[in-house]
């Protein structure tokens, strides 16, 4: 069986084909903070299921430490994220913002801000802002 396929560039994109640019850090941003905000969301369900039956949050040490800071910095980050990205989402739907300059601006919007609300609410967790 012989292939009509006589082109000598790839059959689907590659990275040699794209190029980077902020549309497509968002979108791959968007699905890992999906991951992240499920598994932060379960384990935070659980903490609070073992505060409600034994009156302790587990691994109480590690949660209120620095390492504990970073957590919490990034679980906040990929839930604003996500809910910035849906938002954005719902505006595509309407048919507006397509505009690859206007999307890739909006892209970097949307991690800028991602990044200030995390350091605010992690910063205010830590107890820095009382």
């Amino acid at each position: 069986m012989s292939s009509s396929w006589n082109d000598k560039r790839p059959m689907s994109p590659h990275l040699q084909v794209w190029r980077w640019h902020p549309a497509m850090l968002s979108s791959i941003l968007h699905r890992a903070s999906a991951i992240i905000s499920y598994v932060g969301l379960f384990l935070v369900a659980i903490g609070l299921l073992c505060l409600a039956t034994s009156g302790s949050l587990p691994l109480e040490g590690l949660i209120f430490s620095p390492l504990g800071a970073v957590g919490l910095f990034v679980f906040v980050f990929a839930f604003t994220f996500m809910a910035l990205a849906q938002l954005r989402h719902a505006v595509w739907d309407q048919g507006a913002m397509f505009n690859p300059e206007l999307n890739n601006t909006l892209s970097y919007a949307m991690i800028a801000l991602a990044v200030v609300v995390a350091l605010l609410v992690t910063l205010i967790g830590s107890g820095v802002f009382s």
